[in-house]
């Protein structure tokens, strides 16, 4: 077995035995407990922590006691960036010291009901292979920033599915996390006028920042009328008079949202729907039927993990301004509780030292 980074044997004291991990252990409460230091095997790659991003669904999961509910301790933390530390002999294309990603569903649904989380000072990877369960990344990429590829997967999944082509026109509701993340990703891909509308002042700067071309705070402003000035007039299949936009992409996950691209939808447009509705939503298919809307939903990202790896590294500081909130190990249950208060933060990220 290959071991060990220096950073590490600093602190396993010769093998370290125990180490920290966050747990629900009931709903509503999580604990920081102390849990046996995993050993790579042959085919393994031990990863010591760096960064840990804290996602909606962490919150869902402490409030229904773990997963499935109930049922004793779930570890937490399924946003994981952080440097390998132990390699098993018969792994290739990883080394002591790498900084990596992880891509916590083929390592085992880490975080959300596996075994393990990323909320630990030290994650097991088993059956370790480059470009399936974990990628290095340049070492110049701050871990931080690193700990977004798995919520930027997300989004880039949704940028993907609504078939972005060069020079569309798009605007995306919401500008959280995921909504900006698509947003970089739209620009990306060549989109010619990427749009995003929200109702928080703060937000829509951060969507300019990370290259929005425009901004519409809905709370104020006429959508439709925004988007026609913004991308021309078109009509629907029937002659009706519609905005010129390609794509819309639901990343708020209120049903206003849903209400507005299809008032404003032209003949083939497409509406995409990345964002959880927790209520049914009433559809007008009246208006699907008129303009043909094409309506395409977007869950996980079974093929973006490392796509979007690889845009981190090329473009690592504009995805770094998604981050609001950054919280050492040691005040973990207040980054938990930050992150699921309404408006106290946009995306925390708990940093191990």
């Amino acid at each position: 077995m290959t071991t060990t980074a220096e950073s590490y044997q600093s602190t396993s004291e010769g093998g370290r035995s125990k180490m920290k991990t966050v747990m629900v252990t009931g709903p509503g409460t999580t604990e920081v407990v102390e849990v046996p230091t995993p050993s790579a095997g042959p085919t393994d790659v031990l990863v010591r922590m760096r960064a840990c991003g804290i996602c909606g669904s962490d919150s869902f999961y402490i409030t229904i006691g773990g997963i499935p509910p109930r049922q004793g301790q779930t570890p937490l933390g399924h946003e994981p960036a952080g440097e390998v530390v132990e390699v098993g002999h018969r792994v290739e294309g990883i080394k002591p010291g790498d900084h990596v990603v992880i891509n916590p569903i083929t390592g085992g649904m880490i975080g959300s009901g596996g075994a393990g989380g990323a909320l630990s000072e030290f994650l097991l990877i088993p059956d370790a292979k480059p470009g399936h369960n974990l990628a290095v990344l340049p070492p110049e990429v701050p871990l931080d920033v690193a700990a977004l590829n798995e919520p930027m997967a997300v989004a880039r999944h949704a940028v993907n599915r609504t078939g972005v082509q060069p020079g569309d026109s798009v605007v995306v509701f919401g500008a959280g996390p995921i909504g900006l993340g698509a947003t970089i990703g739209y620009k990306l891909s060549g989109a010619h006028s990427v749009v995003v509308a929200d109702v928080v002042p703060s937000r829509l700067e951060k969507a300019l920042a990370v290259g929005a071309d425009a901004v519409i705070n809905s709370a104020e402003e006429d959508v439709v009328a925004r988007l026609t000035e913004l991308h021309g007039s078109a009509a629907t299949a029937m002659g009706k008079p519609r905005a010129g936009t390609d794509i819309y992409l639901d990343a708020a996950g209120v049903p206003v949202v849903v209400d507005t691209a299809l008032a404003a939808a032209k003949h083939g447009a497409t509406l995409g729907v990345v964002a959880l509705h927790k209520k049914p939503v009433s559809v007008d298919f009246g208006a699907i039927l008129d303009a043909e809307v094409n309506i395409v939903t977007s869950m996980g990202y079974p093929t973006e993990i490392f796509q979007v790896a690889e845009e981190i590294a090329q473009d690592w500081e504009r995805f770094s301004l998604i981050i609001s909130h950054r919280f050492p190990f040691a005040d973990v249950q207040q980054a938990l509780t930050t992150a699921s208060t309404p408006g106290a933060a946009e995306k925390v990220v708990v940093i191990f030292d």
